[in-house]
Formats: structure tokens, sequence, C-alpha cells
């Protein structure tokens, strides 16, 4: 497919972080429809309690019968697209409760006409007057459950993703900001923006009213959202994943200590306090005086960013990460 973008676009386009979108996306990787890539770990660990909420909440199997499927074959109400930067879960699920029942169904019938057909139970629960409550109710349960225990982390994964990625977009416009989300995505001259095959689909024109760019702990490639439900958008997989950093070798953690050690791998990009902290566990104060100690030694620098402080390492500390590599 392919977007076609005006100069006013760039200055439209917005990022954002849902946490019911993530949720969404966790239950597609719990369910084994997504792969589960760098969170094998964190999927094995979190497989039962799943299990035990699809006994309690059967509409986390019809799911996938509207949800997750390739194409256009999905609804919107699940998952309403974010309207700032970063909402609190209790938002969006209350936006998502707030879907009017007729309209659950329509998107709901729209989808099951171009699916095969369903068991019958499915179409019963997704066509019940009940559905959207039931949805509401099966996401709080995934997200109070599981996701919420690791949300810290995996949101400072997605912030560090939205500075960079924005700054990009902003300073060096939309060739800088896209050229690593993944190789089906290109930028060509003329102002268009090519996902996969050029020739597959229609050509989509912003027309000034920009990009919604959405990074995901979880998705493995990208999604674009290209209907009038909802703004234009991709969603893309977040730089780096939201596993827990690569242990440092052990020689850098003898020399300066393994939480420092590892402070100093992840500031392979750049981060705040309160993103480490989330990152490593830790908490702030205590991340606060590793990162002082680091950066009196020359190994981190921090730049200030508005109201907060970016860390990101020197070369002085790139060359002592290079002279250790991880065991």
């Amino acid at each position: 497919m392919t977007i076609e973008v005006v100069p006013q676009d760039l200055v439209a386009s917005r990022f954002a972080i849902s946490p019911l979108i993530e949720t969404m996306h966790a239950q597609w990787v719990l369910a084994g429809r997504y792969r589960v890539g760098a969170h094998r770990e964190w999927a094995a660990r979190w497989r039962e309690t799943y299990r035990g909420l699809v006994r309690q909440y059967p509409v986390l199997r019809a799911a996938a019968v509207i949800s997750g499927n390739k194409g256009a074959d999905n609804v919107d109400f699940i998952a309403p697209p974010p309207t700032a930067v970063d909402v609190p879960f209790e938002t969006e699920l209350a936006a998502m409760r707030a879907t009017p029942p007729e309209l659950a169904h329509a998107e709901i019938t729209r989808v099951l006409a171009e699916r095969p057909p369903a068991a019958e139970w499915v179409r019963d629960l997704l066509l019940g007057p009940d559905v959207v409550e039931l949805f509401a109710e099966a996401y709080a349960a995934v997200w109070t459950e599981i996701l919420s225990h690791d949300w810290p982390r995996f949101r400072a994964v997605l912030q560090r993703d939205v500075a960079q990625r924005a700054g990009r977009l902003a300073a060096y416009g939309w060739q800088a900001a896209l050229e690593d989300l993944g190789p089906q995505v290109h930028w060509r001259a003329g102002g268009r923006i090519e996902i996969g095959a050029a020739s597959a689909g229609r050509v989509h024109r912003l027309g000034g009213k920009g990009l919604l760019f959405l990074p995901s702990a979880f998705m493995g490639e990208i999604a674009a959202y290209l209907d009038d439900a909802w703004p234009y958008a991709l969603i893309y997989p977040a730089r780096g994943t939201a596993a827990p950093p690569p242990a440092p070798g052990g020689g850098l953690a003898a020399l300066i200590g393994r939480s420092r050690a590892r402070l100093l791998v992840e500031l392979a990009e750049p981060a705040t306090t309160t993103q480490l902290a989330a990152l490593l566990g830790q908490s702030p104060g205590t991340t606060s005086e590793h990162l002082t100690a680091l950066r009196r030694t020359g190994l981190i620098v921090g730049t200030r960013v508005g109201r907060g402080v970016l860390y990101t390492r020197t070369p002085l500390g790139d060359a002592l990460i290079t002279g250790y590599p991880a065991a």
C-alpha cells in the first residue's frame, strides 16, 4: 500500500502509547496467535494465568474471530485510538465501554461476513446485547492480572522509542523517522510512504491530517489502520524489546558493579532516570545515584529535554562496553 503525504502532515503527525492496545497485543501473544519472539520467558510465566482468564471470560476465545486477523477483518471498538501521548488504561477502557451496542454489532457483523463461518456459541456471544461490556471486563482482567505487573518496564521501552523517533521526525523529516521501522516500510521521494508491495492496495492520502504512530512492545511487524473509523495510523515494533536487558559481561560488572554495568548497556539508547529505573526494577533514587557515578567518570552524559534529562553513553562508555562483551 502507499500513503501520500503533504508538508502539513509532518506537523500534524503525532505519537502515542496505548495500554489498552498493548493489552490486546499481549492477549494475542498469550493466546499463541502471534510469535512470542523476545517474550518467550514472559509468556511462559503468565500463560497459566491467561488460561484461567479464558475459562472465566470466554469472550477472549471468541475474540480470535474478529480481532488480530491479517488485513481488514477486524473490529475497531475493542481498541479505540488513543487521544493523547500517554493515556491511562482506565481512560481507554472507559472509551471502549462507551461504544454503542449497535455500532459494535455493525462492526462485528461486517467482519463475520468476511470470515469463515464461526461457531454458533461465538456468534451468539459476539452479537449478544452485552458484548461491549464482556470485552471490557475481559481486557480489564488481562490488564489487572497480567500486564499491569510489567507495565512500568513496557512503558519505559515505548517512551524511549517515542522520544527518539518523534525527535527524528521533527528534526530530520519522514525518512529519518521511517528508516528503521521495518524492511517493509520505505520512504520515496515526492512524498510517498510505501508499506509492503507498492502495487498492493489503493493509495491513501493524509491530506494534512497527519499520521498517528503507535509503538508496540509485542507486535513484530507493521500494522496500518487506514479506514475512516480511526485516524490514519501505523503500529510498529518499538526499538529494543520489552524483554529484560542483556546481562553485561562479567568483567565489566566486576569493574564497575552489576547495576552500573546494566545501566551502561541500556544506555545504548537515550533514557531518563524514571525509564531506567523501570527497566531495571530499581527505585529512582538508586538509579540516580548510579547515573551520577557514571556521569562523573565520563561514561555517560545527560542532556536536559523539557523538564527531564536524557542520558546516553559517551564514546568512552561505548569503548568500555566494546572492551567487555557479554559472556
